[in-house]
């Protein structure tokens, strides 16, 4: 599991691991318990170019199915075939092997801190 507070976060429950120009990307912990069991995971391919803000995947849930949302722009570089494989890794490590995305971005937006996120959630 990854050192919370390394991470960024969205309002939208995102996740960003900024490691140089890659940000490794995923659901919060908060994101996959509000979802419940996710059953079923639609990431863009790598070589996908995504732009910050706009939809790039799906989640589909025993509950609903939700967005996922590009917090940055850039090129996917690697998506977790893992996942998809076996999407209940984004309910029981949301943190660490259950990462959606990685993508070379082309610049960093603002993002929340987790103390930002904790509030932006209520904790």
């Amino acid at each position: 599991m990854t050192d919370q507070s390394e991470l960024r976060y969205t309002s939208e429950h995102e996740w960003v691991l900024v490691e140089g120009t890659v940000a490794t990307i995923g659901i919060t912990a908060y994101a996959a318990a509000q979802l419940g069991d996710i059953v079923y995971l639609d990431l863009p391919a790598a070589g996908t170019q995504i732009a910050g803000g706009s939809v790039v995947g799906e989640i589909e849930s025993t509950k609903s199915v939700g967005e996922l949302f590009a917090p940055v722009d850039g090129t996917v570089v690697e998506k977790n075939a893992a996942v998809e494989d076996a999407p209940e890794l984004v309910n029981s490590d949301p943190l660490g092997a259950g990462w959606l995305l990685k993508v070379e971005f082309t610049e960093l937006p603002e993002l929340l801190s987790l103390a930002e996120y904790n509030a932006l959630i209520g904790e």
